[in-house]
């Protein structure tokens, strides 16, 4: 059995999006459609029983990468190989059918992840009663809040136990009680040295508690892999110096704002003497 459980090699992903348009542009449907290059051609792997990060300002790519991993979006070119692992992306919302009830999704759920009805079935009183849930299971998920998705699919996902496990900012979401019910089921759940983790999330303290390499994006490229600690350290002083970068640039700004506007009082003084 192979060492890696995921293989990336020059993924790229272009989105094609609408353009704001003048109402003359309308009429032009060239001027219609604008390409974003999501991802540029990133290539990395992740070895079995690993728990990795990925962190990056956002539209830096990390949530376009965990969907692609989870086989939602197609690469415009390059390779994703995950060596016939079961994988479930935590996610809110993603792959619920909001008209069906929180007890009909988690079936639903099930299946696409490859397990049997049966399986599922056997498992519903866990997954139920880890979510909390209560009397809202059999309710509309379109009725859901977002700590409530949050709540249903990470319970779905911990209790089923797929091979590779991508979790996207869900750690994140839910009540306090929740937040430390998740990360105790998380802990237990990495112990298992052969399952994967991936988790994209803006929490430096998660990440440092929970990962064992990080995943630096940004605009669609990868800055920087390594241990956790050090390319987490370079990612806040890199921001740091953005929001330094930015403030200067504002200040400059509010300066020149308010040399212009004494500039033309002066100068409507002088026309009025």
């Amino acid at each position: 059995m192979s060492d890696v459980a995921i293989r990336v090699t020059d993924l790229k992903i272009t989105y094609r999006t609408m353009k704001k348009q003048s109402f003359k542009d309308l009429f032009n449907r060239k001027n219609r459609r604008e390409e974003i290059e999501a991802l540029k051609g990133i290539s990395f792997e992740i070895n079995r029983g690993e728990i990795v990060g990925i962190i990056g300002k956002n539209g830096s790519g990390k949530s376009t990468l965990l969907r692609a991993l989870a086989g939602i979006f197609t690469a415009d070119s390059g390779t994703i190989e995950t060596f016939d692992n079961t994988i479930s992306l935590l996610a809110i919302g993603v792959g619920f059918n909001k008209e069906l009830s929180g007890r009909e999704n988690i079936v639903l759920s099930g299946l696409l992840l490859g397990f049997t009805e049966e399986e599922v079935k056997k498992k519903m009183p866990k997954i139920i009663k880890f979510s909390g849930l209560g009397k809202f299971i059999d309710m509309p998920v379109r009725t859901y809040s977002s700590g409530m998705f949050s709540k249903l699919s990470f319970s779905i996902t911990a209790v089923l136990e797929t091979d590779i496990m991508l979790v996207d900012e869900v750690l994140s979401v839910g009540d306090a009680r929740f937040k430390r019910k998740s990360r105790r089921k998380m802990r237990q759940l990495i112990k298992d040295e052969n399952r994967t983790v991936v988790i994209v999330s803006h929490s430096i303290e998660t990440l440092r508690k929970l990962c064992q390499r990080m995943i630096w994006m940004n605009d669609g490229e990868i800055v920087m892999i390594g241990e956790t600690n050090e390319v987490l350290d370079r990612y806040e002083a890199f921001m740091e110096e953005g929001e330094s970068a930015s403030e200067a640039e504002v200040a400059e700004e509010e300066t020149a704002a308010e040399e212009s506007a004494m500039q033309e009082s002066e100068s409507t003084g002088d026309s009025g003497e």
